[in-house]
């Protein structure tokens, strides 16, 4: 039997959420009014098998850590199961930050030594699926592969956002080999249709050729040192790398607008995303969620097509919308389109439409949010916030009656009294 290691990258911050990863890395970031990013490949390895896994942190890893524990939430605690969370540290030769994901894993190969695995599993920490990794063990010892990587196919105009391969594609096989591939190229390759495939950021390495191809770019003195950037087109080159299809469900959490439609994609009669069937486990003392109460819902609130967690009281409308545990809607409030993190609290007469609150946050008395006109981009992220999408940052206080229109930030942590003005127009970021 092969020994198998796991290692999660799960230490980025990512820029493109704004406030969501100010104070916490992405995979670290709440989910689906339940979870954690990273409980969905923690959950994938705990089914499929693998029980030693390495997490590599370096952004506000406190979230992450309390999050993790002892891995026990994923049956990861025994004499032959574990997880580890592997921060940056000081060598005699080494005392840089991760310079890249593959910088990362450099730098711990000593942690692979330890464990002395067969095969080396590299996962991202901030995709939302549910994978079996088991049969893409066994296509990756069945084609004697030093490197199999898994894709998902994508319309070619969508080649520029992510990592993208080439595969020949064997009749039966649920993949082939990796022909070329190309990281997040300018314009997308001229390749045919339906050998266009997107990266998933899961690495299956033989331990030997990983270490192999990580000491050899380290030796190169590189400027950058990124799996897709750098070791994955050396490695197409000089070793045997094959494609595995994934058909299943995929969720690209890296944009705000792409965090928001994943988080509704597990709403509806026939939701795409499911927790429950693909038995997703989290840590339920993160957030004291198991000492939660079970929801209360008044005898005026009107709940559609939403999902509302324990602790949460609700006395308003709420449609198309989560609400993580302990959240609080007062009376006659609307809140539709939007996610609200754990314990945020509207008070009565407010409409919300198309927020996303973090943790904590408190609205007075007779606000609109995200009501303005959603073409208006947002000054600060100009490119990246013109959906009609509202941000409050964690614990931020929101005074009674005021407006914030489509498209706006408000910074984390604000008090009523940083809040000059009663109308802030679309677009606008308040900190």
């Amino acid at each position: 039997m092969r020994k198998i290691l796991a290692m999660i990258l799960a230490g980025g911050r990512v820029d493109e959420l704004s406030v969501l990863t100010l104070i916490r890395p992405k995979a670290a970031v709440p989910f689906g009014g339940l979870y954690r990013v990273i409980d969905f490949p923690m959950s994938n390895l705990m089914h499929s098998g693998i029980e030693n896994v390495g997490i590599l942190s370096q952004y506000r890893s406190y979230s992450l850590i309390n999050h993790i524990g002892n891995g026990a939430s994923w049956e990861m605690v025994g004499r032959d199961r574990s997880v580890t969370i592997l921060p940056p540290f000081k060598t005699q030769t080494l005392s840089s930050w991760y310079r890249g994901n593959a910088d990362a894993v450099y730098q711990n190969l000593g942690y692979l030594r330890i464990h002395r695995p067969d095969l080396v599993l590299v996962l991202s920490g901030d995709h939302i699926y549910s994978m079996n990794y088991n049969p893409l063990i066994e296509f990756h010892l069945e084609n004697r592969a030093d490197l199999t990587m898994a894709f998902t196919r994508i319309n070619k105009a969508q080649a520029t956002r992510f990592g993208v391969g080439r595969i020949e594609l064997e009749t039966g096989k649920p993949g082939g080999r990796l022909l070329e591939y190309a990281e997040k190229p300018e314009t997308s390759p001229d390749w045919p249709e339906q050998e266009c495939w997107a990266s998933l950021t899961i690495y299956l390495f033989s331990a030997k050729v990983l270490a192999e191809v990580l000491a050899k770019h380290a030796q190169s003195d590189p400027t950058t040192y990124e799996f897709g950037r750098d070791i994955i087109p050396a490695a197409v080159k000089n070793y045997r790398v094959f494609g595995y299809a994934y058909e299943g469900y995929w969720g690209y959490t890296r944009t705000i607008d792409e965090y928001w439609q994943t988080n509704m994609d597990m709403l509806g009669e026939k939701p795409m995303i499911e927790p429950e069937r693909w038995k997703i486990r989290t840590n339920l003392e993160h957030s004291a969620v198991r000492d939660r109460p079970p929801a209360l819902i008044g005898p005026q609130a009107k709940i559609e097509n939403s999902l509302i967690y324990s602790g949460c009281r609700v006395y308003g409308a709420v449609k198309n919308s989560i609400l993580f545990p302990g959240v609080v809607i007062g009376e006659n409030v609307q809140v539709g389109d939007s996610i609200l993190m754990f314990d945020a609290k509207v008070a009565p007469e407010c409409v919300l439409h198309k927020v996303i609150t973090d943790s904590e946050v408190e609205i007075g008395r007779g606000c609109l949010i995200g009501n303005g006109d959603p073409t208006i981009h947002n000054e600060e992220y100009s490119d990246l916030l013109r959906s009609g999408i509202t941000l409050i940052g964690r614990g931020a206080i929101l005074p009674e009656g005021i407006t914030i229109g489509s498209n706006c930030i408000v910074h984390p942590e604000l008090e009523p009294s940083r809040f000059h003005d009663k109308v802030y127009e679309s677009g606008v970021s308040i900190s």
